[in-house]
């Protein structure tokens, strides 16, 4: 069964998945991230610049079925045929389709009223599926 965790409370999505992203790919995870075409491009450009003396390999998908296979991070905006299924990072305000493909999903939730109300909606859907739910609430860290 798929593992889900929600971190709330964070201040800035992207700038958290990047970090995210970073921690994963330090542990050998393999990473399909979904979202929106526009937040993906928008990750894509923050993931060459996560520091100056750091690069997370990453591709968009679709992408040369070599390079997709070879990329620890792949940017999506459908499962459609995902070329990993380790850990799904959800940017985008649904459940996606497929999720049950993943060992894990983990759902990135900001401050924002209407975003908070979309990841209830996701929460009671997961929980309908019977998904274990882990809840990380980053208010105590101030939303780091």
């Amino acid at each position: 069964m798929t593992a889900v965790a929600f971190h709330f409370n964070v201040n800035d999505r992207l700038a958290y998945a990047c970090r995210w992203l970073r921690k994963a790919v330090n542990q050998k995870a393999q990473v399909v991230v979904i979202g929106m075409p526009e937040t993906l491009r928008t990750l894509d450009r923050a993931l060459w610049a996560v520091s100056e003396t750091e690069f997370l390999p990453h591709c968009l998908a679709p992408a040369d079925p070599y390079v997709v296979v070879r990329s620890p991070i792949v940017l999506a905006s459908s499962l459609d045929a995902p070329a990993h299924r380790q850990l799904l990072l959800n940017l985008g305000e649904g459940v996606p389709a497929g999720f049950e493909q993943f060992e894990r999903v983990t759902e990135v939730v900001a401050q924002d009223e209407t975003e908070r109300q979309m990841a209830r909606d996701r929460w009671k859907h997961y929980l309908a599926h019977g998904c274990g739910i882990t809840r990380h609430d980053l208010s105590s860290q101030g939303g780091q």
